[in-house]
């Protein structure tokens, strides 16, 4: 994830006060191997990622339970790409590392990272299967599941209360229903849904049930012309028509919480953390903003989702091996996975740990999305396909100009292609 998952400003219980978690698996009191004193383990976390208070208890139980000492590095993640490549050749790599979820396949396949089958095995028994997907490359785990997060409807209440719009909506065909009320009934735009949001298009392929890409003999090739794909791009641009959104542009031109903050929007597709946005720009908007899970096809089955997050690895040139997986078994407990839930209101890698995001609104929103949740293509090739500009973007805003989905998908097949086989 590349951005600060807790906003400065507070808004709906975004960061609550720690309390006891569940059960514990860290066995703080169990006393390590003699031979682990004096030594020192470097891990690097990604700025954001885990508070001060998460580290200092983790680290206190690390010591307690090997006597050696952990030493945590806050990493930025611009250029972490790069950094992380070049200190995994190195003799003296970063022993335990955060890396994005998607990024995992890649560091994989080039030999950096350490098989954790063990640790799996141990520890790993009722990982969320959705949520542990990106740390598994070709059948072996390559990392571990840390936190994640996924889109939500944030919505304005006041907007809804106006419409005559007394329940959230809890299927995709409700939710839809919801919106044209909102438009037929006030002044409002019903959603702000700019044409580009691509990581919420993806999560609709997740819901049909489609992919991305598929491979033809021993590569990857665009997959863009599947009808699943193209369902999912249909019911895209049936919401799209109502927002008055631009449709090639995203999110982020402008901020869609700097949009919300006016007022005068009834819903947009958001993490969590934009509401802070939104409450910087106009304060009063705070009591007005809530937030539902995206409604799927039927009530028992929420939205797909994309789920953004991060693992943890370990490298496979560190000559502290056990050490390393002595912490993550720490690290990973449900004590501590249920207190960094807790604080920063991120999914944790287990279904029975949400229970930790009672009182944080858009946490609980997004949690029920989590198990039926997925990614981007987990291969290394995937990632030259993000590059702007992004072909996933330019197939979208070519749908929403009128072309049909057959017709996007070839314009921009070629593009999709050569990136996908990493040809310049």
């Amino acid at each position: 994830m590349k951005r600060k998952l807790i906003s400065a400003i507070g808004v709906a219980a975004m960061m609550v006060s720690i309390a006891a978690c569940g059960g514990d698996n860290g066995d703080e009191g169990k006393t390590g191997a003699d031979g682990y004193a004096g030594q020192t383990l470097t891990v690097w976390v990604m700025d954001g990622s885990s508070p001060d208070q998460w580290q200092k208890e983790v680290a206190a139980a690390f010591e307690k339970k090997t006597k050696a000492k952990v030493k945590f590095e806050v990493q930025q993640w611009n250029g972490i790409q790069q950094k992380l490549t070049t200190a995994l050749s190195e003799e003296n790599p970063p022993d335990v590392f955060e890396i994005g979820n998607t990024q995992t396949p890649a560091y994989a396949k080039t030999g950096g990272l350490a098989d954790l089958a063990d640790l799996k095995s141990e520890i790993g028994a009722d990982w969320t299967e959705a949520l542990n997907n990106s740390s598994v490359y070709e059948g072996k785990q390559y990392a571990a599941p840390w936190y994640f997060a996924n889109r939500v409807v944030m919505y304005n209440k006041k907007v809804w209360a106006d419409a005559g719009i007394k329940d959230t909506p809890k299927t995709r065909d409700e939710f839809y229903d919801a919106l044209k009320t909102i438009g037929d009934k006030t002044d409002a735009e019903p959603i702000y849904l700019p044409g580009q949001n691509w990581y919420h298009f993806v999560g609709l392929v997740v819901g049909e049930g489609g992919e991305l890409v598929k491979k033809e003999g021993d590569k990857y090739v665009s997959n863009l012309d599947d009808p699943k794909v193209a369902a999912a791009m249909e019911t895209y641009k049936k919401f799209q028509a109502l927002s008055k959104a631009p449709k090639d542009k995203d999110e982020a031109t402008p901020q869609q919480g700097e949009v919300f903050a006016k007022g005068n929007v009834g819903a947009v597709i958001a993490m969590g953390w934009e509401a802070g946005i939104a409450v910087e720009a106009n304060p009063k908007i705070e009591k007005e903003i809530g937030y539902f899970t995206i409604p799927g096809d039927t009530a028992d089955k929420p939205e797909g989702v994309f789920l953004g997050g991060s693992n943890l690895a370990v490298a496979a040139g560190s000559e502290k091996q056990e050490l390393a997986q002595e912490f993550l078994k720490i690290a990973l407990s449900d004590k501590y996975e249920g207190q960094l839930a807790k604080l920063n209101g991120v999914i944790p890698n287990k279904e029975s740990l949400q229970s930790n995001l009672a009182g944080n609104a858009p946490a609980e929103a997004a949690a029920p999305a989590a198990a039926g949740g997925g990614t981007t293509p987990l291969i290394p090739e995937w990632a030259a396909v993000e590059n702007a500009p992004n072909p996933i973007k330019t197939y979208m805003t070519a749908v929403l100009n009128g072309k049909s989905p057959a017709e996007a998908a070839a314009q921009v097949e070629d593009e999709f292609n050569k990136r996908l086989s990493q040809e310049s």
